[in-house]
This record gives C-alpha cells, structure tokens and sequence, in this order.
C-alpha cells in the first residue's frame, strides 16, 4: 500500500462532515449530478440524498472526475421519505427555493446540522419538498437571468457552508464516527476485498499500519 495514497485518504476522511448533506430532488441529468457529487467531495460532504422515482441515474465518472466513488449516494422513491430521514438525523432542510418568505442563502448557519434541498433542472424543488422544508434559501443576482444551473447553485451554496465551517474549526479534526471512518477507508483503500466481503456476508478485515488487510482473503 502506498503511503502517500493512505495518507491522502486519511486527510481527506479527517475533514469530512457527517452532519453536512445535499438532498436531490428529482435531478435526473447525469451530468448535474456528477457535478454536484464533485462540489460535495470538494467541500468535506460524504452522502448525497437523491429522489428518482424511476430507475437511479448514473453519474457520469469524467465529469465527477472519479467523485463518485469517494462520496456516498443514497436514493429514495419519494421526497417525504428521504426528508424523513434526514430529520432522523438531526438535520434541518433548506431548500434553494424562490418564494416570498425565502432569505439570503447566506443567512443561514451552516454550521449546524444542516441538508441543502437541491430542485429538478426544470421545475426546481417539488411543491412537498418545499412544504416539508425548514426554511426556503434563495441566491441573489443582480442580471437577467433568473435561475443558475442545479449543480452551479449548489456549489454557492455549499461553498458557503464550508467557509463558515472552516472559519468555526469543524474541519480542525476528525468529524465522522469511528466505525464509519473505518469502513470507509477500508472501502477506499480496496474495494475489491470490500465487495467479496459484502457478497460473503462477512466483516472486513482489520488494517495494519500501512493500510493493509492483516488477514488475507482467498
């Protein structure tokens, strides 16, 4: 196992933010959820939410330019569930949805516990998850256009949020569970020994120092 290449996964899982998600609510273009998993491995969030009452879509590996593997994408038939479930966590929703009692995206605290509710390309957040939603955030401009591009508002939005989280220290230490972390690097590490794992039912073996299985697997 390289030790640069640990190193680097160890950095990377110290600074994610468990209790930062982005909840897709209906975006069905590969290439704007690619986008958007990319922006969230970018600033420390390692699940995404999604809503798609068909089969899931794929993420495009050129343009989340390998993203896709590092950060982890739930789906879930309807918004009220995956809402549901966010809440269970502790989270509150804030959907990028332009209403008369929307406020500046920048008002929010985002160093809370916090899920950014992201709209479909065309219609934007549905009208359940902008009722369930805890508060409704909007982007501010200044020309002709009125709306940006899902994946580009969610990256404002998100870019946001790890500027106050950086500026709040909550990237100064390791934020997710230990077992967790574990089990994400050992999935980063070698995802091959993972998936046998995962069809033989069985725990992953621990690591040593050098990031390596210390049982070998046949």
């Amino acid at each position: 196992m390289s030790a640069n290449r640990l190193a680097r996964f160890r950095e990377t899982l110290d600074r994610r933010q468990p209790d930062l998600r982005v909840l897709l609510d209906g975006v069905h273009k590969p290439h704007n959820l690619s986008a958007i998993v990319r922006t969230c491995d970018a600033v420390g969030v390692s699940r995404v939410h999604a809503v798609s009452a068909g089969e899931a879509p794929p993420i495009h590996r050129n343009c989340a330019s390998g993203a896709g593997q590092y950060v982890d994408t739930m789906f879930y038939p309807d918004t009220a569930e995956a809402v549901e479930s966010l809440r269970g966590e502790g989270l509150r929703v804030y959907a990028a949805h332009d209403s008369p009692t929307a406020i500046d995206f920048r008002d929010i605290d985002y160093t809370q516990p916090t899920a950014v509710l992201m709209g479909a390309e065309l219609w934007g957040v549905s009208p359940i998850g902008a009722q369930l939603a805890d508060a409704h955030i909007t982007i501010p401009m200044v020309g002709l256009v009125e709306s940006l591009n899902v994946s580009v508002a969610a990256a404002v939005i998100l870019f946001e949020a790890q500027r106050q989280r950086e500026a709040a220290g909550l990237y100064a230490q390791p934020r997710l569970p230990a077992d967790d972390y574990e089990r994400t690097l050992f999935e980063w590490l070698h995802p091959r020994i993972a998936a046998q794992c995962a069809r033989r039912g069985e725990p992953y073996p621990a690591l040593d120092d050098e990031g390596d299985p210390i049982r070998s697997m046949s």
